[in-house]
């Protein structure tokens, strides 16, 4: 691995020796005085900011605006006069009122069966054990046994008739109008103009301020990261797709993790550049795979074993780091398994809603939770085993809607904590000095009280990039990102990157409305509720409000294993944006807008 990165290092440090002899002339300039590198600095600082919140809330309200438009896919008419749209590719028919199509019969169960379309076109329908069962063409069904339907067939349920009738081409064309007026895309490119200008100011500050620790490979990184955003869009756009907000914020995001990375470690830069372009290429293969819905599902398995595998494989072979056992080194190149198998937890947890209803899926799922957080527990990796749980709940949720079971599993849960700090004296220190940190200043509250007066002294600007001191404390690069970036880029970039975070949140949640299936809007919801409390975690434990839990920031924390992870997590967001050509994770074809040839768009 380290001879493959030494080829495409030496490859890309001759490109970056180019455009080094290219700029050589600017740098110059600040290399003549420390007066002059100070008035860059100072006036670097503020044209950050402008810049930050120029490409950020352009993104951020972007995502605030938009509106994930219902898709109407047939009618199902009813024998009492009825003509019900269809907008979901799954969907209850039943008597309650939280189904999607409600049927005011009494002799309909509350959750009487499913209807569902897979990404052909193809309906079926599955009886759920109902009371009084259901027939198709006169022809009873089997409970739990999926029946295709054809449009045109009549579905008996209770003493209620159903129909299924497809859009016609006209409804078609103006589901396709309407949508196009509900989507709201913005042009991307005056924005990855900013971003750029950003990096390239970025390269140019870290330039100035690490003097001699300054490496070509920094340089490298950083014009290897920008080419890498304009290929992406520029690909992007030529397979005709327009909404780039998310990759926008991530790209961003993932600039911050270079500076931070050069601040702390200007070695490691070109590492954490290789991390984000496998990150990178791992989104737009998740992405295009996870538009297909029975590929989707069909693979679960698969992940339940690389999943389990990967586990063991780190309980076997770990070397502790921090107190905890969860890093794997392989000819020389360490990684952490449990960052990998987030991917795989959210992919097998998602569920269409047959799976939803059946109970040996949930019951396996429920199984290998626990499996994972026993694993994760031997490890010694609890701020790891708390995201999979606060995901665990949510997952959950979204499968049952039951509180009251989630009330139970809390209650263990708890309980296993008491014991957690009973046993893992390093986790009860953490928690003894959680709330007052300022009394262990010099024990185990010193990474803390560091990162606060670090923070303090950022003020709403920063002190400029490479210029800080908080650097010096352990972890600062990772655990403590918040404070680090705050010191160095102001409270101003360091809220903007939380709000980042925040804003995907909430566009996840708002596509559950117009979600296609389950398992797209599950998926969505739990990376992102993964995605906001590692944020959460990582935030608050740096400034005492949570105790200190050893987790990364999403996307800007160094460490490739997060970073790749990150982008990963993307993957299931997009593929629940169902905007007007938004996203490569919906097939043209599926919207209507595909030419002859164009099916595998």
């Amino acid at each position: 691995m380290d001879k493959v990165l030494n080829i495409l290092q030496g490859i890309l440090e001759a490109i970056g020796d180019f455009f080094k002899g290219l700029l050589g002339g600017i740098t110059d300039i600040f290399s003549a005085t420390d007066s002059t590198e100070l008035i860059y600095t100072a006036i670097a600082r503020w044209v950050f900011i402008f810049l930050a919140v120029f490409v950020l809330l352009k993104s951020i309200l972007s995502l605030l605006r938009s509106k994930n438009p219902s898709e109407v896919w047939a009618y199902l008419h009813l024998s009492t006069g009825e003509n019900l749209p269809i907008t979901h590719w799954e969907n209850v028919i039943g008597r309650s009122k939280s189904c999607d199509i409600n049927i005011d019969d009494p002799r309909v169960s509350r959750n009487h069966g499913t209807l569902s379309r897979d990404n052909k076109g193809v309906w079926t329908y599955r009886d759920l054990g109902s009371t009084n069962g259901a027939y198709i063409n006169g022809e009873k069904v089997v409970p739990d046994e999926p029946v295709e339907i054809e449009p045109g067939d009549n579905i008996d349920i209770g003493v209620t008739g159903c129909t299924l009738f497809p859009i016609s081409l006209e409804e078609r064309r103006n589901n396709i109008e309407m949508r196009k007026m509900d989507t709201i895309l913005l042009s991307p490119w005056l924005s990855l103009i900013a971003l750029t200008i950003f990096q390239f100011m970025t390269w140019l500050q870290l330039k100035v301020a690490l003097g001699k620790d300054f490496v070509p490979s920094i340089t490298v990184a950083f014009i290897g990261v920008s080419a890498l955003m304009w290929g992406y869009v520029i690909l992007l756009r030529s397979m005709r797709r327009k909404g780039f907000e998310m990759e926008t914020i991530a790209f961003f995001l993932s600039t911050l993790s270079l500076a931070v990375t050069a601040s702390k470690y200007p070695g490691a830069v070109f590492k954490q550049f290789i991390a984000i372009a496998v990150g990178v290429v791992l989104f737009f293969f998740m992405c295009a795979y996870l538009r297909n819905l029975n590929r989707a599902k069909a693979i679960q398995k698969l992940m339940y074993i690389a999943a389990a595998v990967l586990l063991l494989f780190n309980l076997i072979f770990a070397t502790s780091k921090f107190g905890a056992e969860n890093w794997v080194v392989i000819g020389g190149v360490s990684f952490q398994p449990s960052e990998i198998v987030k991917l795989a937890y959210i992919w097998v947890g998602a569920a269409t809603l047959d799976q939803l209803f059946e109970k040996k899926n949930s019951l396996i799922f429920m199984i290998f939770s626990g499996f994972c957080f026993c694993c994760l527990a031997l490890m010694g990796d609890f701020g790891t085993a708390i995201i999979f749980f606060v995901t665990f709940l949510v997952i959950s949720f979204l499968r049952s809607g039951d509180f009251t079971k989630l009330i139970l599993i809390i209650g263990v849960a708890f309980v296993g904590g008491l014991m957690v700090l009973k046993f893992k004296s390093y986790i009860a220190e953490r928690f003894a000095a959680w709330g007052h940190v300022w009394d262990f200043a010099d024990s185990t509250g010193f990474q803390q009280t560091r990162t606060m007066s670090a923070a303090a002294s950022g003020g709403m600007v920063g002190v400029g990039a490479g210029k800080g001191w908080l650097n010096q404390v352990g972890a600062a690069d990772t655990d403590l990102v918040f404070g680090m970036l705050t010191e160095e880029w102001g409270l101003i970039i360091a809220i903007l990157a939380v709000l980042s975070i925040i804003t995907l949140s909430i566009f996840a949640v708002r596509s559950i409305w117009a979600g296609r299936s389950t398992f797209y809007t599950i998926a969505a919801c739990s990376a992102m509720s993964m995605f906001l409390f590692q944020t959460m975690l990582n935030v608050f434990g740096a400034v005492d409000l949570f105790p200190l839990t050893g987790v990364t920031f999403p996307f800007v924390s160094n460490g490739g294993t997060s970073m790749i992870s990150s982008w990963g997590l993307l993957a299931f967001l997009k593929a629940a944006d169902t905007r007007q050509n938004a996203s490569i994770a919906i097939s043209l074809s599926e919207k209507g807008l595909a030419v002859e040839g164009d099916d595998d768009i």
